[in-house]
């Protein structure tokens, strides 16, 4: 990208149009735009989860994340480029196995609850989710590369697994376990217990 911004309000999108980093202009609406808006949403996301108390591992984690969803912003936004590398993916697939290691199995679904921090990781994973359909629904008509939408699948299943670790880190003073769904099952179960 040779062009830094030296101003914000530029005006040029007056007309419904933004420029991309190759110097193009699309519609505000373009695919390409709404995906780039969902990882600049879900950059921002993240941003709000750093602000709470966090383990200082998952807090570095998260930083490096936030990173890579700029690179992947930037791929997005020069079309032809790559910016997001296969590493990224391959860190996001150890922290997974990392963090998921240490946790108990699940007993049922759980609820996108708990902790104030465990509560903005599974908002990031939903956010997630949208910028990966987002990246889905583009590559359906434009080249994507691979990288964008496997770095933001497994990020949305590693801030499911995160929510779980933050719901365990009890740095509010309020975590403990998991908010589970109480299914019918489950309560049969724990009827004949």
């Amino acid at each position: 990208m040779g062009n830094r911004l030296t101003q914000i309000a530029t005006r040029t999108g007056d007309d419904g149009t933004t420029g991309l980093g190759d110097g193009s202009r699309v519609a505000k609406d373009h695919l390409r735009v709404q995906a780039m808006g969902d990882v600049d949403e879900l950059n921002s996301h993240l941003g709000v989860l750093l602000a709470e108390p966090l383990p200082p591992p998952v807090r570095e984690l998260l930083v490096g994340i936030q990173h890579e969803l700029f690179n992947l912003g930037g791929e997005l936004s020069m079309p032809g480029h790559t910016l997001l590398k296969d590493a990224a993916v391959l860190a996001l697939d150890e922290a997974l196995a990392e963090h998921n290691a240490a946790l108990p199995r699940l007993k049922e679904f759980i609820l996108p609850a708990g902790t104030r921090a465990a509560s903005l990781a599974h908002v990031c994973r939903t956010v997630a989710r949208r910028a990966e359909r987002a990246v889905v629904a583009l590559a359906a008509h434009e080249p994507v590369n691979a990288a964008p939408r496997q770095y933001l699948n497994r990020l949305s299943d590693l801030m499911f697994v995160l929510a779980r670790v933050l719901n365990r880190a009890r740095l509010d003073g309020l975590g403990g376990d998991d908010v589970y769904w109480r299914s019918e099952r489950l309560k049969r179960d724990e009827a004949g217990r």
